[in-house]
């Protein structure tokens, strides 16, 4: 079971960047895909970004192709979201969370059992 501890979130200005870490504590971190979620209020949540278990392979939402980039450092156990061009529309909780281990289905929602606190993201305009 991972435990998962997300960190800088914050206010920014449109067009600005912020990066978001995840630490986990946990055995299987190098086994699980991550990914990255968020939800605005009064809206559905997302998932953004993802990132296979062995690192190779990475996934984006339409509305952050291009801007947002994940990445993962195992022997850390530590998962990023870098993301640029903030927009405000943007702004939400970020949430990290771990997938099932060893799953190939990154991209898929329902993979993912293991959620931390969540960090928010304001982007103003």
């Amino acid at each position: 079971q991972e435990q998962l501890v997300e960190s800088g979130g914050g206010l920014v200005q449109a067009g600005g960047s912020l990066r978001l870490s995840c630490a986990a504590s946990g055995r299987t971190f190098s086994v699980n895909p991550m990914g990255w979620f968020r939800q605005a209020p009064g809206q559905e949540r997302e998932l953004v970004a993802a990132i296979s278990w062995r690192g190779a392979s990475t996934f984006y939402a339409d509305s952050v192709k291009g801007r947002f980039t994940i990445s993962r450092d195992n022997p850390k156990t530590t998962v990023y979201l870098q993301m640029n061009s903030l927009k405000p529309e943007d702004t939400a909780v970020y949430y990290c969370a771990a997938g099932r281990g060893y799953s190939a289905r990154y991209s898929n929602e329902r993979i993912y059992e293991e959620w931390g606190q969540g960090t928010q993201v304001t982007v103003s305009s």
